[in-house]
Protein backbone atom coordinates (compact mmCIF):
# COMPACT_ATOMS: atom_id res chain seq x y z
CA UNK A 1 0.00 0.00 0.00
CA UNK A 2 1.64 3.14 -0.84
CA UNK A 3 2.39 6.09 2.32
CA UNK A 4 0.20 9.09 1.80
CA UNK A 5 2.50 11.87 1.44
CA UNK A 6 2.59 15.02 3.40
CA UNK A 7 0.12 17.17 1.42
CA UNK A 8 -2.43 14.07 0.48
CA UNK A 9 -2.30 13.77 4.47
CA UNK A 10 -2.71 17.40 5.09
CA UNK A 11 -5.46 17.97 2.56
CA UNK A 12 -7.18 15.18 4.21
CA UNK A 13 -6.93 16.80 7.61
CA UNK A 14 -7.99 19.42 6.13
CA UNK A 15 -11.47 18.19 4.83
CA UNK A 16 -12.14 16.38 8.15
CA UNK A 17 -11.67 18.98 10.01
CA UNK A 18 -14.43 21.05 7.62
CA UNK A 19 -16.69 18.29 8.24
CA UNK A 20 -16.15 17.61 11.47
CA UNK A 21 -18.24 19.85 13.07
CA UNK A 22 -21.21 19.02 11.36
CA UNK A 23 -20.90 15.02 11.18
CA UNK A 24 -17.88 13.10 12.57
CA UNK A 25 -16.51 10.73 9.69
CA UNK A 26 -14.14 9.07 11.89
CA UNK A 27 -16.18 7.98 14.57
CA UNK A 28 -19.39 6.47 12.07
CA UNK A 29 -16.44 4.41 10.61
CA UNK A 30 -15.67 3.19 14.27
CA UNK A 31 -19.37 2.94 15.69
CA UNK A 32 -19.74 0.19 12.39
CA UNK A 33 -17.33 -1.84 13.83
CA UNK A 34 -17.87 -0.94 17.96
CA UNK A 35 -21.82 -1.02 17.88
CA UNK A 36 -21.68 -4.78 17.51
CA UNK A 37 -19.63 -4.90 20.90
CA UNK A 38 -21.89 -3.07 22.62
CA UNK A 39 -25.11 -5.38 21.47
CA UNK A 40 -23.26 -8.36 22.51
CA UNK A 41 -22.27 -6.35 26.28
CA UNK A 42 -25.71 -5.42 26.30
CA UNK A 43 -27.47 -9.04 26.15
CA UNK A 44 -24.66 -10.14 27.98
CA UNK A 45 -25.84 -7.55 30.91
CA UNK A 46 -29.27 -8.01 30.97
CA UNK A 47 -28.79 -12.00 30.93
CA UNK A 48 -26.54 -11.85 34.13
CA UNK A 49 -27.37 -12.76 37.41
CA UNK A 50 -28.48 -10.06 39.59
CA UNK A 51 -28.79 -7.65 36.69
CA UNK A 52 -31.20 -4.54 36.83
CA UNK A 53 -33.43 -4.28 34.69
CA UNK A 54 -33.17 -2.36 31.08
CA UNK A 55 -35.51 -0.53 29.67
CA UNK A 56 -34.87 0.95 25.80
CA UNK A 57 -35.48 4.57 26.72
CA UNK A 58 -32.96 4.45 29.52
CA UNK A 59 -30.02 3.34 26.91
CA UNK A 60 -26.84 5.53 26.87
CA UNK A 61 -24.44 3.74 24.25
CA UNK A 62 -20.75 5.32 24.92
CA UNK A 63 -18.88 3.03 22.24
CA UNK A 64 -15.91 5.19 21.48
CA UNK A 65 -13.98 5.01 25.09
CA UNK A 66 -12.82 1.99 25.33
CA UNK A 67 -9.03 2.35 24.83
CA UNK A 68 -5.80 1.42 25.75
CA UNK A 69 -4.93 4.51 27.07
CA UNK A 70 -6.92 7.24 28.23
CA UNK A 71 -7.09 10.23 26.24
CA UNK A 72 -5.59 13.62 27.25
CA UNK A 73 -4.70 17.22 25.47
CA UNK A 74 -0.99 17.14 26.42
CA UNK A 75 -0.94 20.86 26.42
CA UNK A 76 -3.82 21.38 28.63
CA UNK A 77 -2.55 18.73 31.12
CA UNK A 78 1.30 19.80 31.49
CA UNK A 79 0.31 23.22 31.03
CA UNK A 80 -2.84 23.58 34.49
CA UNK A 81 0.27 21.45 36.13
CA UNK A 82 2.86 23.39 35.90
CA UNK A 83 0.51 26.60 36.48
CA UNK A 84 -0.94 24.91 39.76
CA UNK A 85 2.46 24.05 41.26
CA UNK A 86 3.67 27.40 40.25
CA UNK A 87 1.03 29.26 41.69
CA UNK A 88 0.57 27.25 45.00
CA UNK A 89 4.74 27.47 45.28
CA UNK A 90 4.14 31.24 45.45
CA UNK A 91 1.71 31.66 48.29
CA UNK A 92 -0.45 34.13 46.86
CA UNK A 93 -3.18 35.12 48.60
CA UNK A 94 -5.21 36.37 45.43
CA UNK A 95 -5.18 35.10 42.17
CA UNK A 96 -6.66 36.76 39.21
CA UNK A 97 -7.12 34.13 35.81
CA UNK A 98 -8.62 35.36 32.51
CA UNK A 99 -9.70 32.89 30.66
CA UNK A 100 -7.94 29.64 31.70
CA UNK A 101 -9.29 26.11 31.64
CA UNK A 102 -12.24 25.63 34.25
CA UNK A 103 -10.53 22.76 35.76
CA UNK A 104 -7.15 24.94 37.03
CA UNK A 105 -9.31 27.15 38.38
CA UNK A 106 -11.68 24.69 40.68
CA UNK A 107 -7.91 23.36 41.61
CA UNK A 108 -7.05 26.68 42.45
CA UNK A 109 -9.94 27.67 44.93
CA UNK A 110 -8.42 24.47 46.93
CA UNK A 111 -5.45 27.28 48.25
CA UNK A 112 -6.41 30.36 47.51
CA UNK A 113 -8.83 33.03 46.66
CA UNK A 114 -9.71 33.55 42.69
CA UNK A 115 -10.94 35.98 40.56
CA UNK A 116 -11.77 34.35 37.61
CA UNK A 117 -12.94 37.05 34.14
CA UNK A 118 -13.94 35.55 31.02
CA UNK A 119 -16.71 36.98 28.47
CA UNK A 120 -18.78 33.70 29.59
CA UNK A 121 -18.72 33.33 33.21
CA UNK A 122 -18.59 30.60 35.54
CA UNK A 123 -22.33 30.04 36.15
CA UNK A 124 -20.94 28.24 39.92
CA UNK A 125 -21.04 29.24 43.56
CA UNK A 126 -17.94 27.56 44.92
CA UNK A 127 -15.94 29.04 47.67
CA UNK A 128 -12.86 31.37 47.06
CA UNK A 129 -14.27 32.07 43.66
CA UNK A 130 -15.30 34.92 42.12
CA UNK A 131 -16.00 34.76 38.56
CA UNK A 132 -16.78 38.02 36.38
CA UNK A 133 -17.88 38.87 32.77
CA UNK A 134 -15.10 40.62 31.37
CA UNK A 135 -13.39 41.49 27.93
CA UNK A 136 -9.76 40.69 28.16
CA UNK A 137 -8.61 43.35 25.66
CA UNK A 138 -10.66 45.86 28.41
CA UNK A 139 -9.84 44.00 31.98
CA UNK A 140 -11.70 46.29 34.63
CA UNK A 141 -8.87 46.42 36.34
CA UNK A 142 -6.23 49.41 37.38
CA UNK A 143 -2.84 49.98 35.82
CA UNK A 144 -0.29 47.71 37.88
CA UNK A 145 -2.74 46.22 40.21
CA UNK A 146 -2.73 42.47 39.94
CA UNK A 147 0.47 40.69 41.73
CA UNK A 148 -0.73 37.25 40.71
CA UNK A 149 -2.20 36.42 37.05
CA UNK A 150 -2.88 33.96 34.86
CA UNK A 151 -3.92 33.56 31.05
CA UNK A 152 -3.64 30.01 29.59
CA UNK A 153 -4.23 29.02 26.33
CA UNK A 154 -6.32 31.88 25.45
CA UNK A 155 -4.40 34.65 23.38
CA UNK A 156 -4.09 32.74 20.93
CA UNK A 157 -8.02 32.60 19.86
CA UNK A 158 -8.73 36.57 20.64
CA UNK A 159 -10.02 38.42 17.37
CA UNK A 160 -10.87 35.15 15.96
CA UNK A 161 -15.16 35.02 16.96
CA UNK A 162 -15.10 31.43 18.14
CA UNK A 163 -16.11 32.64 21.86
CA UNK A 164 -18.56 35.45 20.22
CA UNK A 165 -15.32 37.83 20.52
CA UNK A 166 -15.31 40.39 18.14
CA UNK A 167 -13.01 39.70 14.93
CA UNK A 168 -9.62 41.40 15.18
CA UNK A 169 -6.46 40.43 13.69
CA UNK A 170 -4.75 42.08 16.44
CA UNK A 171 -6.34 40.16 19.23
CA UNK A 172 -3.06 38.41 20.05
CA UNK A 173 -0.89 41.58 20.72
CA UNK A 174 -3.82 43.56 22.60
CA UNK A 175 -4.47 40.88 25.11
CA UNK A 176 -0.58 40.50 25.47
CA UNK A 177 -0.67 44.43 26.13
CA UNK A 178 -3.82 44.47 28.29
CA UNK A 179 -2.50 42.05 30.57
CA UNK A 180 1.41 43.61 30.88
CA UNK A 181 -0.94 46.77 31.78
CA UNK A 182 -2.47 45.16 35.13
CA UNK A 183 0.06 42.96 35.97
CA UNK A 184 1.51 44.55 39.27
CA UNK A 185 5.56 45.71 39.89
CA UNK A 186 6.91 42.69 40.66
CA UNK A 187 4.00 40.33 39.98
CA UNK A 188 4.02 37.59 38.40
CA UNK A 189 2.04 36.40 35.62
CA UNK A 190 1.75 33.01 34.06
CA UNK A 191 1.12 32.57 30.52
CA UNK A 192 0.93 29.98 27.65
CA UNK A 193 -0.37 29.78 24.10
CA UNK A 194 0.74 27.15 20.93
CA UNK A 195 4.41 28.67 19.80
CA UNK A 196 5.19 27.50 16.25
CA UNK A 197 5.49 27.66 12.59
CA UNK A 198 3.41 31.16 12.55
CA UNK A 199 -0.24 30.87 10.95
CA UNK A 200 -4.01 31.46 11.45
CA UNK A 201 -6.32 27.69 12.21
CA UNK A 202 -9.33 30.01 11.84
CA UNK A 203 -11.26 30.38 13.54
CA UNK A 204 -9.76 27.81 16.43
CA UNK A 205 -6.44 29.69 16.95
CA UNK A 206 -3.31 31.44 15.96
CA UNK A 207 0.18 29.55 16.46
CA UNK A 208 2.70 32.40 17.11
CA UNK A 209 6.69 32.63 16.65
CA UNK A 210 8.84 32.26 20.34
CA UNK A 211 10.07 35.61 18.80
CA UNK A 212 6.56 37.35 18.38
CA UNK A 213 5.64 36.24 21.98
CA UNK A 214 8.48 37.80 23.98
CA UNK A 215 8.50 41.15 21.30
CA UNK A 216 4.61 41.65 22.78
CA UNK A 217 5.49 41.61 26.25
CA UNK A 218 8.89 43.41 25.62
CA UNK A 219 7.82 45.67 28.16
CA UNK A 220 7.82 42.61 31.13
CA UNK A 221 10.83 40.12 31.95
CA UNK A 222 10.86 36.67 31.07
CA UNK A 223 11.87 34.86 34.67
CA UNK A 224 10.96 31.50 33.21
CA UNK A 225 10.84 29.47 29.77
CA UNK A 226 9.13 26.36 29.57
CA UNK A 227 7.22 23.93 27.05
CA UNK A 228 5.54 21.30 25.79
CA UNK A 229 7.70 20.10 22.62
CA UNK A 230 6.01 18.57 19.42
CA UNK A 231 6.58 15.18 20.98
CA UNK A 232 3.95 16.43 23.77
CA UNK A 233 6.45 16.07 26.44
CA UNK A 234 6.60 19.15 29.15
CA UNK A 235 10.03 20.18 29.42
CA UNK A 236 10.88 23.06 32.39
CA UNK A 237 13.53 25.19 31.30
CA UNK A 238 13.25 24.26 28.01
CA UNK A 239 15.91 25.11 24.98
CA UNK A 240 14.58 28.39 23.26
CA UNK A 241 15.50 26.40 19.65
CA UNK A 242 13.50 23.62 20.77
CA UNK A 243 10.05 26.05 20.37
CA UNK A 244 12.10 28.28 17.38
CA UNK A 245 11.75 24.79 15.48
CA UNK A 246 8.62 23.70 16.51
CA UNK A 247 5.66 22.93 14.25
CA UNK A 248 3.08 23.00 16.93
CA UNK A 249 4.56 23.00 20.88
CA UNK A 250 3.29 24.98 23.73
CA UNK A 251 5.35 27.86 25.80
CA UNK A 252 5.09 28.31 28.86
CA UNK A 253 5.83 31.79 30.01
CA UNK A 254 6.44 33.52 33.49
CA UNK A 255 6.71 37.25 33.36
CA UNK A 256 7.00 39.85 36.41
CA UNK A 257 6.94 43.49 36.02
CA UNK A 258 10.03 45.62 37.66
Amino acid sequence: MKKLDSKSFNFGYFMYRIINPMFDPVNFLYSIFRYPRYIYDLIKYALMKGAEPLRLLDLYPKIHERTPLTHLDHHYFYQDTWAGKKIYASRTKHHYDVGSSVSLIGHLTAFTKVTFIDIRPLDIKIKNLDSQKGDILHLPFEDNSIGSLSCLNVAEHIGLGRYGDRLDPYGTKKACKELSRVLARHGKLYFSLPIGRPCVCFNAHRIHSLTKILDSFKELELVELSGIDDEGNLREHIDRRILEHAHYACGLFIFTKK
